[in-house]
């Protein structure tokens, strides 16, 4: 299994690793930096704050690029990379670059995506034609998985958030020959069950991801069926995305799924919450610190969320390493 770590921004990625997302004051194009594929993406308010996520392989790693994206791979995982540049609108534009993915994980033989992320500037800005950019991306999105992809595999777990550079960056996960399988929430409509109001195409993904003895939690919030719920609250929005997390990885979900049984909050760790006013901070901290283990990997990113009414999102990977405490 791949693994993954926070480290300091200017820190090694070390030995066998598969790819760099560097969370910090810069963005720009993917690229292979010292043997590795690199993202940089403006998402720190402050250069003490920046952080790396390292993603590493047990073996020899291989990397490459294909059109505009990097990519690096080992025998059973594959990790790439892309950019979406600014633009008035994106739907094409998102198309061609989901597409450009999809046609890469069938050449390299990894064609199982289980987990992918998602930066969009200005998220909750209007497009050239007076469109919520996250509606514009969501509809490239949804014509890409249409055409090439969601029909054979699904649609993986996956986050869409803020940024504060410009376009789109990208990065997801493959897999060559494990067994992926996407968990829905019964607490929440499906994403790409959400009725017209929410866009002219409903976003592509699934809540979760079940990979082996992993959980990777999609970007969660305060959503229940497919409404908002408690706008203008940080508190009792916090209550309804960690309660969705909760059910999503417990067992009773799980187990409806056809899944084994289950995790619990404190079984999350490498979280990234997402906070929209920074004013907010000192306050998403210590709930974080009740509701998490207290070895848990968190990083805290202040960024605009794919609803303007939404306060905070939380994403993660649950798995059993800290269950003998």
């Amino acid at each position: 299994m791949i693994g993954s770590r926070f480290i300091g921004c200017d820190a090694e990625a070390g030995a066998n690793a598969l790819a760099r997302v560097v969370f910090g004051a810069t963005s720009g194009p993917a690229r292979i930096e010292h043997g590795v594929p690199t993202l940089h993406l403006a998402m720190s308010d402050d250069a003490r704050d920046a952080f790396a996520e390292i993603w590493t392989s047990a073996g020899p790693v291989s990397s490459g690029r294909f059109k505009d994206l990097v990519f690096a791979h080992d025998d059973a995982f594959l990790f790439c990379a892309g950019n979406i540049a600014s633009s008035a609108h994106y739907t094409d534009a998102t198309r061609e670059a989901y597409g450009d993915a999809f046609a890469l994980v069938e050449q390299l033989g990894f064609p199982k995506i289980f987990r992918m992320w998602n930066f969009i500037a200005h998220i909750n800005g209007a497009n050239g034609e007076g469109l919520e950019v996250y509606r514009d991306f969501c509809r490239g999105r949804a014509l890409a998985f249409e055409q090439a992809y969601a029909e054979a595999f699904g649609m993986p777990a996956a986050t869409g958030i803020g940024t504060r550079g410009e376009g789109v960056g990208f990065y997801f996960l493959a897999c060559r020959n494990a067994s992926p399988r996407h968990i829905e929430n019964s607490r929440q409509t499906p994403a790409y069950a959400y009725p017209q109001r929410y866009g002219p195409k409903p976003p592509s993904f699934a809540r979760g991801t079940l990979l082996r003895d992993a959980l990777f939690v999609s970007g969660t919030a305060s959503i229940l069926g497919h409404e908002t719920m408690h706008e203008g609250d940080l508190d009792a929005q916090w209550r309804v995305a960690t309660g969705n997390i909760a059910h999503l990885i417990g067992a009773d979900n799980l187990r409806a799924q056809g899944a084994h049984d289950g995790f619990a909050l404190h079984d999350l760790d490498q979280i990234k919450v997402y906070y929209r006013h920074f004013a907010d901070l000192p306050r998403v901290k210590d709930l974080a610190r009740a509701a998490f283990h207290r070895d848990a990997n968190i990083r805290f990113l202040h960024a605009d969320i794919c609803r303007a009414d939404l306060l905070v999102e939380i994403e993660g990977i649950a798995s059993h390493r800290h269950r003998s405490d």
